[in-house]
């Protein structure tokens, strides 16, 4: 199912992956591919791949999703020797490659980028039986982007940090698959906070440690007075 959003065509395709379209043709996909939710899925129409982190990171995906002339965006810590599947270099690949930061601007076609931190706090609930973060500081980044006059942010596999209540967000895509992410509860916080004109919840129900109730996440934000909707990755 494909969502209207002021001009814009937003799909989520299962797990992470998102697919925008602006009103000029230009697409955009998060964080493509894993577990299985682009089997069969051979698009090749994206312009820009954006990566958060190695657990995002499927080089096959982005070769399915991928345009010829496609820029792949990957965060600094991507690295293939950390990763414990049969993935291909970022710099590998048959694309224009971009490294960045996590505090880091750049203008890819028809697409303002900008990166933020995304981490979850050690003092956070979101650790290990041992203390440690599931994702430390330097895993991760997260995306803001404008594209056809309106702000979209991913923020990755991270807690609710300091600095994200002050992005101007027309669409919140909220990560509410808790225990290693920020759980429901908090993302509907975060929705209240960043008010944007819709939310789209995903990267939930994929994997055991994602489950979560979307209809009460769903009820919660829209008691807030936030536009909110559900997509169905199994409708595409």
């Amino acid at each position: 199912m494909s969502i209207k959003h002021d001009g814009l065509s937003v799909s989520w395709l299962g797990y992470a992956t998102v697919r925008v379209e602006s009103p000029d043709g230009f697409v955009v996909y998060f964080d493509p591919g894993r577990y299985g939710v682009l089997d069969d899925y051979y698009a090749r129409d994206g312009d820009l791949i954006l990566v958060t982190h190695d657990h995002h990171y499927d080089s096959d995906a982005i070769e399915q999703v991928a345009d010829e002339d496609a820029t792949v965006v990957a965060f600094e810590g991507v690295d293939a020797a950390n990763i414990d599947r049969d993935v291909t270099p970022v710099e590998d690949l048959p694309y224009e490659t971009i490294r960045v930061g996590e505090e880091d601007f750049l203008t890819v076609g028809a697409a303002d980028v900008w990166t933020l931190p995304a981490f979850n706090d050690p003092d956070g609930p979101h650790v290990r039986e041992n203390g440690e973060p599931y994702h430390p500081r330097g895993l991760g980044c997260a995306y803001h982007i404008s594209l056809g006059g309106r702000t979209i942010f991913w923020p990755g596999d991270s807690d609710v940090l300091a600095g994200f209540e002050r992005l101007e967000v027309s669409l919140f895509l909220a990560n509410i698959g808790g225990t290693v992410v920020m759980d429901r509860h908090e993302a509907a916080d975060l929705a209240k906070t960043l008010d944007p004109d819709l939310v789209l919840p995903i990267h939930y129900d994929t994997i055991p440690v994602l489950e979560t109730d979307e209809d009460a996440f769903v009820v919660d934000v829209a008691r807030r007075g936030i536009p909110v909707v559900l997509d169905d990755p199994s409708d595409v």
